[in-house]
Order: C-alpha cells, then sequence, then structure tokens
C-alpha cells in the first residue's frame, strides 16, 4: 500500500481516536499527547513517521515559556478572579438589579448587562457563571421567573467572556495565527506581510461581543412583551431608592475605569495585551483595596486559582503540540487541505464546513482543546484560500462560546448546576439554554455574511 495513504489514515484515525478517549473519561492533556505517542509508534513501525520529528518539542515547549503575549493569560486570569473573590462582581450584580427591576425582564437585562461588563473587565467565564448562579438565580426563582429563562440567560451571559476582550481564547488565537498567516503568507511569495496581532482580534471582536449581547437583550425583551409571567419585575423597597444612586456609581464606575484602562490602551495602541494585563491585575487589586475587600486570604486564593487554571490550560497546549506533529508529519495536513481545497463552493464552504465541525465539536470538548487541536490544523489551509486571519479567528470565536452550552459537557451548565438549588431540575438547565445557542448560530450567519462587522473596526484601529 502507498505510504502516503497509509500516513493519512494513520492521521485520520489518530483524530477520531483522540475524541473516542476523550468521551471514555481521559484526562484531556494526557489524551492527546499519549495517543499521539501510540500512533507516532504505529507510524514508525509502517515507515510512514520519523521520531526525530519529536526533536523540535523543546523548541515549542521554550518557545511558549519566553512569548510575552501569552504572558497575559495568567494576568488577565488574576484580574477576573480578584474581582470574583472581593465581591466587586457581587454588587455590580446586585445594584443593577435593582437599577432596572422596575421593568418586566428587569433581572434578565440586569444579568445579561453585568455579563458583558464581566466579560470586558475579567474574562473568566466560571467565575461569572458561578457569581451569577449564586446571587442572581435564587433572586429570579423568588421574582417568580420561568426556571428556563432564568438559567440560560445566566449560563449565556456568563459565556460572554469567550469573546468579548480581554478573552483568553483571543490571546491563544491571536499568537497562533499571527504565527501561521506569517508562513503563509511567506510560502505565497509575500515577504513583508501585514501583521496579526492580538490587538487586531480584540479590534475584531468588539462589535460581534456587542451583537450578540444585544441578540441576548432582544430575546428578554421579547419574553417581557410575549410571556410576562416568564420575566415579571420587581419593584426596588421604597426604603433602598434613596441609595441607588450612590450604589449605581459606586458598583459601576471603578469596573468601567478598568476597562477603559485595559481595553483602551491595547486598541489605542498605547500598551501591549502583556502591558494593559499587568494594569488590569494591579487595577483589582486596587479596587478590592479601596472597598477594604483585599487580605493576604484573598491573594492567596485569587494565586492559587489562578495557577491553577494556568496550568490547565498550557498543560493542555503542550499535550497538543504533540498530537500536532504526530499529525502534519503523518500527512494529516494534506488530507486536510485536499478536502477543504476541493469542497464545492470554494473558501467560504471550506470556512463553513471548519465552523460546522468546530460546532460539533463544542458538544464533547473544550474551548481550549478544540483551537489547539483544530486551528494548527485548518488555518493554514483556510489562510492559503486568502481567507482573512481576523475575520477567521473571531468567527472560531464566536462558534467556540457555545462549547460553554451544548450538552453533554457544556461546561457553564455543570458551573450553574454546581450552584443552583437542589429543587431545580437539570432538565430546565439544559431546556433554557437551547433559545441561546440558536441566537449564537444567528450571530455566526451574520458575521458570515457580514464580515464587515469584524474587519471594520480593526482597519480603522490601524488607519
Amino acid at each position: 500500500m502507498d505510504p502516503i495513504l497509509i500516513g493519512e489514515m494513520l492521521a485520520a484515525l489518530m483524530f477520531f481516536g483522540v475524541i473516542g478517549f476523550l468521551l471514555l473519561g481521559f484526562p484531556v492533556a494526557f489524551t492527546l499527547a499519549g495517543v499521539s505517542l501510540l500512533f507516532g509508534a504505529v507510524g514508525m513501525g509502517f515507515g510512514v513517521f520519523d521520531p526525530s520529528n519529536f526533536g523540535s518539542l523543546p523548541n515549542r515547549y521554550i518557545g511558549f515559556m519566553t512569548n510575552e503575549v501569552l504572558v497575559a493569560v495568567p494576568l488577565f486570569i488574576f484580574m477576573g478572579v480578584m474581582l470574583e473573590r472581593s465581591q466587586i462582581a457581587e454588587q455590580l450584580l446586585l445594584t443593577m438589579g435593582k437599577l432596572f427591576g422596575n421593568m418586566r425582564g428587569g433581572l434578565g437585562i440586569s444579568v445579561v448587562l453585568v455579563g458583558a461588563m464581566l466579560a470586558a473587565s475579567t474574562g473568566v467565564v466560571g467565575a461569572t457563571v458561578v457569581t451569577m448562579g449564586l446571587i442572581s438565580l435564587p433572586a429570579m426563582l423568588r421574582a417568580g421567573y420561568d426556571p428556563k429563562l432564568a438559567t440560560g440567560v445566566i449560563c449565556a451571559s456568563g459565556t460572554l467572556g469567550q469573546i468579548i476582550p480581554p478573552s483568553t481564547v483571543l490571546i491563544f488565537m491571536g499568537d497562533m495565527l499571527a504565527g501561521i498567516n506569517s508562513q503563509v503568507q511567506m510560502a505565497k511569495g509575500n515577504f513583508a506581510p501585514a501583521p496579526v496581532s492580538v490587538g487586531d482580534l480584540f479590534a475584531g471582536a468588539l462589535l460581534p461581543g456587542i451583537l450578540l449581547v444585544s441578540l441576548y437583550l432582544g430575546y428578554v425583551l421579547f419574553k417581557a412583551a410575549t410571556a410576562p409571567a416568564s420575566c415579571p419585575a420587581t419593584p426596588v423597597p421604597a426604603d433602598e431608592k434613596g441609595e441607588l444612586l450612590r450604589d449605581f456609581f459606586v458598583a459601576l464606575v471603578p469596573p468601567l475605569l478598568l476597562i477603559l484602562a485595559v481595553l483602551g490602551s491595547i486598541l489605542g495602541g498605547i500598551a501591549t495585551p502583556t502591558e494593559a494585563a499587568s494594569v488590569g491585575a494591579v487595577g483589582a487589586m486596587v479596587l478590592a483595596a479601596l472597598r477594604w475587600r483585599l487580605s493576604f486570604r484573598i491573594l492567596r486564593e485569587t494565586m492559587i486559582a489562578t495557577a491553577t487554571i494556568t496550568s490547565m490550560v498550557f498543560v493542555i497546549l503542550l499535550g497538543a503540540s504533540v498530537f500536532s506533529i504526530v499529525f502534519r508529519m503523518m500527512g494529516g495536513d494534506n488530507l486536510v487541505h485536499e478536502f477543504l481545497s476541493n469542497l464545492p463552493g470554494g473558501p467560504l464552504a471550506a470556512v463553513a464546513m471548519v465552523m460546522v465541525i468546530m460546532f460539533f465539536l463544542g458538544f464533547i470538548l473544550d474551548t481550549f482543546e478544540i483551537i489547539f487541536i483544530v486551528i494548527p490544523i485548518t488555518a493554514p489551509v483556510l489562510l492559503m484560500l486568502d481567507i482573512d486571519p481576523i475575520w477567521l479567528g473571531v468567527l472560531v470565536g464566536v462558534n467556540l462560546q457555545t462549547s460553554f452550552l451544548t450538552p453533554p459537557f457544556g461546561f457553564a451548565l455543570f458551573y450553574l448546576r454546581g450552584v443552583a438549588p437542589a429543587e431545580l431540575p437539570t432538565s430546565a438547565i439544559y431546556k433554557g439554554i437551547l433559545p441561546f445557542v440558536l441566537l449564537q448560530v444567528v450571530a455566526i450567519a451574520i458575521l458570515f455574511a457580514f464580515p464587515q462587522i469584524v474587519t471594520w473596526l480593526p482597519k480603522v484601529i490601524s488607519g
């Protein structure tokens, strides 16, 4: 049998083998590396894989550790966890709930708006969903909200941190797409390509993030108009109205200033994402200190949580590097190139196919697992077909947001189930997220039809 065909068959089997072992419950990072080493050994037996290819792994790992852009990841995680542990997010939720409580659907609207603000100031999905689940869900259920609407709004709003900058997913994708785009442009004979940066991806994701927030708000208002019993008003008690204006400024202004300091410095070209992340981390500690919430215990808990989350992400990245080497060296990239290049419909059909594959992978894999596996395999082919890298990155980001919502392994569902009242059935959570998954599919379709929504702002900022 043709060695090239054998290599491509092994590469395809390895991809499905990884998914199979993950469904059995094995840890992601070790599954990626272990299955890849196993298939690499089989490839050696057939003479289609050279073990010397593993010699590039140390340089890759050192590259990850010395990459200044990736330093922003633990800093942004630290900022988000600090805001959650210092109860700044809690006060914001309570105040916004009072502000919109007098209108039907007001609590739902406040959850969406607070989710957007927390996404823009933290980017940590788990902390946001848990915080809103602990505070807003009991209040919404006591007010008579439909449990499906309440849980759906909280889960969907909590995942906005995946796409609204400063998203850690966008940081990784921006770094990956920058390198891939440079290699692709050089292969096409363009030795002075326009650079792609994390800041470009942040700028491109801003309007799509606002689009998602608008769709969520529109759905809550639609439910308020068509099914008012599902989201009744919650009027503010008379004795609390006098303090509402003061609480509004105390709760809202500090996070807004932090958002402007972080995002404004990145989009304005004043600071790199890493520098802005350090400002955000220090700013979160300052806000906590101003509220007398900064203590050694909170600082210690924040640092442990930051180290845990960061380690998890980077260990997955290391395992994905082994997978990428074995897959590519056995001819898997050629297989993907032939498949996507020969699809009827041209480049846009190829992008649509990748989006569909990622959407279904979101049912069983985490966001980071998907980008570390799929982006290195598919992005070179798509960029070779002249797809805009910023548009591709943002489209992937919006698509992967659904991975937090789709059962059976939607992490936002697990987070909310862990803090929801025992009498609330899990089926209500699963049913509640379905309309919001459909809204995200609508958002993907809009961005697919109108790529200018993504590409306009980066072009304006870059001049």
